[in-house]
């Protein structure tokens, strides 16, 4: 099983969005994390999921990540758009 990191890519195994790819936001505790996709769940209201509801993945968005760690804002396009290439890439191989 992967590593928990900020701007890790997971699939939600249950809920209303299993199935969607999301990225890691913010890091709860050993149960919880919060999740974005940037379309149904927005930067503004990420979703609080319990660690064993997603399937952690082993890509990463380093540049949301780095955004993350520094404190700054991350915008839902950029969210978008780092999904989009995560799963595309994961597709490939």
């Amino acid at each position: 099983m992967p590593q928990l990191m900020l701007g890790q890519l997971a699939k939600s195994c249950a809920g209303r969005d299993k199935g969607r790819f999301v990225l890691i936001i913010d890091i709860v505790d050993k149960n919880y994390v919060y999740v974005v996709d940037g379309d149904l769940r927005r930067v503004e209201y990420p979703k609080k999921k319990k660690i064993k509801h997603i399937k952690l993945l082993d890509k990463r968005a380093d540049d949301i990540a780095t955004k993350l760690k520094n404190k700054r804002k991350i915008y839902n396009e950029e969210v978008k758009k780092a999904l989009k290439e995560l799963v595309d890439a994961s597709l490939v191989v």
